[in-house]
């Protein structure tokens, strides 16, 4: 695992390294609003003619535009790793000092936007196979993948007994999961993918739950590879303790998640330097439209930058490219959980930041919460999710801000499925948040299989205990807004497992 200050998967609480969302105590940004919001300022970012990786996006998603925009790649030097057709999105590795703009050249007005999406060169290098001028999927408007139509990898019966360790999850008690389950406990039709660092695949808590042949590796330069172990956690153990909040089996053993009969899909977006670029999250966003999956949980942000600007033609291009991915996988039925982060800002009215870029050496630049934005959190339609303490404090670590945070869940001192002897750990971070919300929402739509996204989003806030905001400690960040209904720390309120399935 990398140190604190690189990547987002950085140690939190407890004695041994645990994972969360976001660096945590390095560079965090200043939390005062501007008198009037700053120009952000552009930054170099790119490893000039060492090999990168880039995306292309066409100014429209047809196979006629698509195709001029990798002929463009080909034609400006560099090579087609992966294209995603239906959103006009491909994935373009290259060694040229020049690519951007000799692909805008040769694309001929075909181009609405590039850039590279990381600061760093490619430590992947460019996947084995890949063949110029196309790469795999390229202008097939196919997809890559069929849905799987509900494929089982090992159904079971839950168990009408309690686990364990349940007693020792505060977590479902304080949001009702423990009654809810007398409701239901999900139902084996509803898929949840957890794009993440992958799922430990023999983890007796897990192992029922995990769809394998849902499951799938995006760190490949943002290929989906399929292979029998390519989704399986490498370097971190964060996407397994992801899982277990959501869906670990009521088995007898261990503890239960909040779904613990939904089925889960590992989607491995994170490589094993702990980094989430762009390519990764847009070939997750993508993989879970193509296998029909109902719900995702997004405990990161997208790397190298807390803020991708809009006035910054990469991170401008890595955003653009992130949101059509999201937006075809709620096109298709996909419900998106993220968690907001864990550097105690108010990212409402954040002005700076110095913990960017996290895959080289961060440089402080001024930011404009208006024209930046977080990756996948600030994408619309996105359920958003803060961190709260077991006594329903808003965690100390938790970003926060009105407009900002839609519900809060508990995120301290979570207990739930590590990869180390298969066991049991505790997390803290809006990591750990923000599955329990997954959790709630796979609940509701079982109990509720026809009810539109919308319909299901808007439960969740009218049925989230409403609460007020809580006096911020010494050290806390930015104090409480709103009232009691709506609030920068809690959102709509702390989510209720319960009211949802009623």
């Amino acid at each position: 695992m990398m140190s604190a200050s690189r990547g987002r998967f950085a140690a939190l609480v407890a004695a041994t390294a645990l994972t969360a969302l976001c660096t945590f105590g390095a560079g965090t940004a200043a939390n005062a609003a501007p008198a009037a919001a700053p120009a952000t300022t552009p930054t170099a970012t790119s490893v000039e003619g060492e090999l990168n990786s880039y995306v292309v996006n066409a100014n429209k998603a047809n196979p006629g535009q698509v195709r001029k925009v990798e002929n463009a790649v080909v034609a400006a030097g560099g090579v087609v790793v992966q294209t995603w057709p239906e959103i006009g999105v491909i994935v373009a590795h290259s060694t040229s000092a020049t690519f951007r703009q000799d692909v805008v050249k040769a694309g001929k007005n075909s181009i609405e936007s590039v850039g590279a999406t990381r600061t760093t060169p490619v430590t992947e290098g460019t996947p084995a196979g890949v063949q110029a001028p196309w790469g795999p999927g390229a202008s097939s408007w196919k997809g890559q993948v069929k849905p799987s139509n509900g494929d089982i990898d090992a159904p079971t019966t839950p168990a009408t007994t309690t686990d364990p360790r349940e007693k020792d999850q505060w977590d479902m008690t304080m949001i009702g999961a423990d009654k809810a389950h007398a409701v239901t406990d999900g139902s084996r039709n509803l898929l949840v993918g957890v794009l993440d660092s992958g799922i430990d695949p023999d983890h007796p808590d897990l192992q029922a739950n995990i769809s394998i042949a849902d499951s799938v590796n995006c760190g490949d330069a943002g290929r989906p590879d399929s292979s029998a172990t390519g989704w399986y956690p490498t370097t971190s153990d964060h996407g397994t303790h992801v899982a277990g909040t959501i869906a670990a089996a009521r088995n007898g053993v261990g503890i239960t998640g909040v779904a613990p009969n939904v089925r889960l899909a590992s989607v491995k977006v994170v490589n094993d330097g702990g980094f989430i670029y762009p390519e990764y999250a847009v070939c997750g966003f993508m993989w879970a439209a193509e296998r029909g999956m109902d719900i995702t949980n997004n405990s990161y942000y997208v790397d190298p930058w807390m803020f991708l600007c809009d006035d910054d033609a990469d991170q401008a291009a890595s955003y653009e490219a992130v949101r059509r991915a999201v937006a075809w996988s709620q096109s298709r039925g996909v419900l998106n959980v993220a968690a907001l982060g864990n550097a105690g800002l108010d990212v409402s009215q954040v002005n700076t930041d110095d913990s960017s870029p996290n895959d080289t050496d961060p440089i402080a630049r001024t930011v404009d919460p208006k024209t930046c934005h977080k990756a996948p959190a600030d994408v619309d339609g996105v359920v958003t999710v803060t961190s709260v303490t077991s006594t329903k404090a808003l965690s100390y670590f938790s970003n926060r801000g009105l407009g900002e945070a839609d519900v809060a869940a508990p995120g301290s001192s979570i207990l739930s499925t590590i990869v180390n002897n298969n066991g049991w750990g505790t997390k803290s971070g809006t990591s750990m948040a923000s599955p329990h919300v997954t959790g709630v929402l796979a609940l509701m739509k079982s109990v509720h299989p026809d009810w539109s996204n919308a319909k299901l989003t808007q439960k969740l806030f009218d049925d989230a205990t409403a609460t007020p905001c809580s006096a911020p400690q010494a050290n806390y960040g930015p104090a409480c807004v709103g009232d009691t209904e709506y609030n920068s720390y809690y959102g709509h309120g702390i989510v209720n497992a319960l009211a949802a399935v009623q």
